[in-house]
């Protein structure tokens, strides 16, 4: 809803409810982004324990720790999802931060 034409109005009720209205919507902008760059730097994380992961049981099968190759295949597989997954997000993000850099202000 666009309470924007209510500044205008004379009633001190009236403009201050239209600025705490506007100040917690940007309150809530800021907190969205927060938890979006939480998410982001969560899905990193999680990113790199699966590749450790994939490396550890790929040396555990090269040295003969292990016969499992089952455990081996899950791993490398969770490993290129992730991996996968983390580079489309990050096209995802650099293809809009170029669409945001092209809107004239």
């Amino acid at each position: 809803m666009d309470i924007s034409s209510f500044y205008n109005l004379s009633s001190g009720a009236v403009r201050e409810a239209a600025e705490n209205y506007s100040a917690a919507r940007q309150e809530k902008a800021s907190k969205n982004f927060g938890s979006l760059f939480d998410k982001a730097v969560e899905n990193l994380n999680t990113t790199n324990a699966y590749l450790s992961d994939a490396e550890n049981e790929k040396l555990r099968w090269a040295l003969g720790e292990t016969e499992n190759t089952h455990e081996l295949t899950n791993a490398l597989q969770k490993a290129s999802t992730a991996l996968q997954y983390t580079v489309s997000l990050r096209d995802k993000f650099i293809e809009a931060y170029k669409e945001i850099m092209q809107i004239q202000i």
